[in-house]
């Protein structure tokens, strides 16, 4: 058989199964997104302000003392399972969950399986030694 007429003959043979759409193929090209995950109006402490993003990672089963932060602000979960006492409300939050963090006296204890870890982004007045 010549060589053109072989190529047609698998081409013909395999076309059935190499035009079969393949399972959970998206043919739409990722597409940019946005999600609001926090809104809140705030009044900053003054006219200045420090603003700081502060990553903290908490082991299996940790809890910090009652403490405070310099400043308030939304606190973003990356992972696990964080229980937060803050200003006398209680709440759960796990991953991809936003909070805010009153600047209040708090604790934060890891009740998840794992490490949890979030990221912290502060606002507090700005510090006129740094300047």
């Amino acid at each position: 058989m010549k060589p053109i007429i072989r190529v047609f003959c698998l081409a013909s043979a395999l076309w059935p199964i190499l035009s079969m759409p393949v399972a959970n193929a998206d043919p739409s090209p990722a597409k940019f997104s946005r999600e609001l995950l926090l809104n809140k109006q705030v009044s900053l402490p003054s006219k200045e302000v420090d603003t700081k993003v502060i990553r903290v990672h908490f082991p299996k089963g940790y809890k910090t003392p009652l403490h405070t932060h310099e400043g308030p602000g939304p606190r973003f979960v990356l992972k696990g399972k964080l229980k937060i006492e803050d200003n006398g409300q209680t709440n759960v939050f796990g991953p991809g969950q936003v909070f805010w963090e009153t600047g209040a006296e708090m604790t934060v204890e890891n009740v998840g399986k794992g490490e949890a870890e979030i990221i912290i982004f502060e606002m507090a007045p700005a510090n006129s030694d740094a300047h």
